[in-house]
């Protein structure tokens, strides 16, 4: 019977799930703004159905955002940094997206460097000198995994996951990306009906993805800012490849 664990990952408080009891490939997963470490757990064990016997290969790492929310009346929501979410509603009614695709959010430097620091930590855990992985995340945890990696100290991710996220930081992540996600496969899915990050903003951060000649699977879908049953899948399946890697 797989028992999540719950452990403390570089800084970062964590939900552990592992698939067997000798895992080789890390995967690394950021929930969004307002959620918690809990929100994504759940889909370890979606992914372990559908990578079947290979799943004892598997260990998936859920992190905690450092910034509680209780102050706004979110006990249990959390940040990976702080969001006016007055003024991103502003823009995105306005369509000022120009303004949301250039925003360098303050606080994103410590955020990515706490995830650089557990990718370390817990790949040096699975006792391989060159170890394969997978990063991603939803919504605000998109943007994040985007920035490490694309700026973190790491080495990037062989499979990168964007579930409806939206491109800032767009000066840097653009000089960034052709050299950076060269070995990378990214896979991107995103509501055609999201009223949060508007479907729009993710056709851009696919188009700088793809003039950099980066493969990316690109899969909308008719509903609002969520993981639709299909991205489960369709992301399961590269998990699957990183075996192969």
């Amino acid at each position: 019977m797989i028992k999540p664990q719950r452990r403390v990952i570089g800084e970062l408080d964590c939900i552990v799930v592992d698939g067997g009891p000798n895992p080789k490939v890390l995967v690394v997963v950021c929930h969004g703004y307002g959620a918690n470490h809990e929100d994504l757990a759940p889909l370890s064990l979606e992914w372990i159905s559908l990578l079947g016997d290979q799943s004892v290969n598997y260990r998936f790492v859920f992190p905690n955002a450092p910034h509680s929310l209780a102050e706004i009346g979110m006990p249990f929501g959390r940040a990976w940094w702080p969001i006016n979410m007055a003024r991103l509603a502003e823009m995105v009614q306005a369509s000022a997206f120009d303004e949301l695709h250039r925003h360098e959010p303050p606080g994103i430097d410590m955020a990515r460097a706490a995830i650089v620091n557990l990718i370390i930590q817990a790949g040096a855990e699975l006792g391989c000198k060159d170890f394969q992985y997978a990063l991603g995340g939803f919504s605000q945890g998109a943007m994040l995994s985007m920035e490490v990696a694309l700026r973190g100290e790491v080495v990037p991710p062989s499979v990168l996951l964007q579930f409806s996220g939206t491109m800032i930081c767009q000066d840097a992540w653009s000089a960034a990306v052709g050299d950076r996600l060269v070995q990378t496969a990214v896979f991107q899915s995103h509501g055609t009906l999201d009223t949060i990050l508007p479907f729009s903003s993710a056709e851009c951060l696919r188009e700088m993805l793809k003039d950099s000649d980066v493969r990316v699977d690109f899969h909308s879908f008719d509903g609002p800012h969520t993981i639709d049953t299909e991205s489960i899948s369709k992301s399961g399946l590269m998990l699957l490849g990183l075996l192969t890697a």
